[in-house]
């Protein structure tokens, strides 16, 4: 592929989570600002690519172990996800540096993202082609909060505790921390957290020319513009088309591919990204206009995809063509 690529990825989530931290609320920095990882956007293009069929090699897979206890399902590392994926016998033993980085490249993951492979003697480093930066959410009213929710099930380790007053025979049996020793009688009550609305924008760039020294040794033909298209479809359609339990309210709303010479540098796009909150429809200013108006022939092409039915866009790129993000027809 001889050109770069810059661009801006939108999540929407309503009633969802997109990317929650160890405490299960929204990731945020040290300002307060919510913000979504890159990992949260690869992951349901990595699931997508291996629900295709796919090779992909930076994904949890699991395996049975067995050992005195019984039979345990665990995760496989890296060096057994590699050996499932490539029909290796014994990683260990094998010596062909070149196959493996050919095999790495195999992976669409790694084609896109890069890896960094330190298995078995093995210390190989690949920098992605494809590099995103933080999802940053642009709605300033996001809120998150708890929802209870009622388990079909009791917790057999659980104390219960009676509202009357205790008799001699409870005072009895009381444990050490006041508990009468009674299993709960009652199912458990977790909790899911979402936030009501919020909507991330994500800046990626597009490099090809990352390629060249892996282009020279053989063990690549480099990132194609196939490669390239496979990215763009995921990008626009993986977040909608990963539904689990908080995910399932997220979609992908917004996209824009700014297509350059190989010799041109644009500075993070989403910074560029206004967000307003309407009645009807929300609006999205991309107010990076003269930016690339002024860069002039250096631009090449220039796409919006948006779900018009949520969003409204405006802009003055002269270039730009707007089109539909779920059927992909152009407005």
């Amino acid at each position: 592929m001889k050109k770069r690529v810059y661009g801006i990825a939108g999540i929407s989530s309503i009633m969802a989570n997109w990317n929650a931290d160890f405490s299960g609320y929204p990731k945020t920095n040290s300002s307060r600002k919510i913000f979504g990882s890159d990992k949260a956007f690869k992951y349901p293009m990595k699931k997508m690519w291996e629900n295709q069929g796919k090779n992909v090699l930076y994904i949890k897979s699991m395996r049975f172990e067995e050992d005195k206890t019984g039979i345990h399902l665990i995760p496989r590392t890296l060096k057994e996800r590699y050996e499932q994926l490539f029909s290796v016998e014994d990683l260990k033993q094998e010596n062909d540096g070149k196959r493996i980085l050919e095999n790495l490249f195999k992976a669409i993951d790694v084609k896109n993202f890069g890896a960094t492979f330190a298995e078995a003697g093995n210390n190989i480093s690949i920098t992605g082609a494809v590099q995103f930066g933080q999802g940053f959410n642009k709605y300033e009213e996001s809120q998150a909060f708890d929802q209870p929710i009622l388990s079909p099930f009791r917790d057999p380790n659980a104390k219960e505790k009676s509202l009357k007053k205790s008799s001699k025979k409870q005072d009895e049996n009381a444990d050490e921390n006041g508990d009468e020793g009674k299993e709960a009688r009652n199912s458990t009550i977790g909790t899911k957290i979402i936030s009501d609305e919020a909507h991330y924008f994500y800046s990626f760039s597009i490099d090809p020319a990352v390629y060249k020294d892996f282009i020279e040794l053989g063990v690549t033909d480099g990132y194609t513009e196939d490669d390239y298209c496979e990215f763009k479809k995921a990008s626009m359609t993986a977040a909608t088309s990963y539904a689990t339990n908080s995910k399932a309210g997220c979609e992908n709303e917004f996209s824009m591919f700014v297509e350059t010479d190989e010799d041109v540098y644009l500075p993070n796009m989403a910074e560029h990204i206004v967000f307003e909150k309407g009645e009807k429809k929300n609006k999205v200013m991309i107010d990076c206009s003269s930016l690339l108006n002024e860069a002039g022939k250096g631009i090449q092409n220039v796409e919006i995809y948006y779900n018009p039915y949520t969003i409204e866009i405006e802009h003055d790129i002269i270039k730009a063509k707007l089109y539909d993000i779920f059927t992909q027809k152009e407005i």
